[in-house]
């Protein structure tokens, strides 16, 4: 899942390691929880690929002082803080991160995901860079989850006629299945709007798709085992 997230950023512009994780962690909140010491070796691995590139970028940076000791605590303390105060700034080059042709062929790969099981959360990351994908590849991922959802409806609605449960594990049972149904509807109208769009360009979602998603997003309370 972090390849995919990292390649969808990068198919949107050129971003410094520091920026992929602030949107992981505030764009993208499946990801919130991504550390430097995850981002870093998923970069290194990708790029080791081909799949990204690295470029050095000039960033900005305090420069450092050229002041020489003063020989006492409260002169040296002195020197921090004109440091601090100096408003001098060096430059230093920095790693940019940037999506290669080979990259595109994985993201695209990884993005449909065809043939693999979707949770909440894998299926979550692919919709919110569906934009990217063909139409009819668009069209498949939500079947292809809606499918899923509808054989894991069937398991939960089993589960209830269990004589074993008592009242409290039979309302939780429900209401797994009420999110599970929920999520189903939700899938239906996003289907109903790409097969119904006039025009689909390939990469484009229908302006329908997106508002549809802005005010109904997937719950993820479907109970997936993840």
């Amino acid at each position: 899942m972090l390849d995919l997230a990292i390649l969808g950023l990068l198919e949107e512009q050129e971003l410094h390691g520091y920026e992929i994780r602030k949107q992981l962690r505030e764009h993208l909140g499946l990801l919130a929880n991504v550390s430097f010491g995850s981002l870093y070796p998923a970069l290194a691995r990708l790029e080791a690929a081909g799949a990204v590139e690295a470029i050095e970028a000039s960033g900005t940076v305090p420069a450092k002082s050229t002041a020489p000791p003063t020989g006492s605590l409260s002169g040296e303390w002195a020197v921090l803080r004109s440091r601090g105060h100096s408003g001098t700034r060096g430059r230093r080059s920095r790693k940019v991160y940037r999506i290669t042709d080979a990259g595109r062929v994985t993201f695209t790969e990884l993005l449909g995901g065809a043939g693999r099981a979707d949770d909440a959360r894998s299926f979550g990351l692919r919709l919110a860079f569906a934009r990217h994908l063909a139409p009819q590849a668009r069209l498949g991922l939500l079947e292809r989850r809606r499918a899923q959802l509808v054989q894991r409806l069937g398991e939960v609605r089993g589960a209830t006629g269990g004589s074993a449960l008592d009242v409290y594990a039979r309302s939780v049972v429900e209401h797994t299945a009420d999110a599970v149904a929920d999520d189903i509807a939700w899938l239906d109208r996003l289907i109903e709007v790409e097969r119904s769009a006039e025009v689909l360009t390939p990469g484009v979602p229908a302006p329908e798709v997106l508002t549809t998603v802005a005010r109904t997003e997937p719950t993820g309370r479907e109970g997936d085992n993840q």
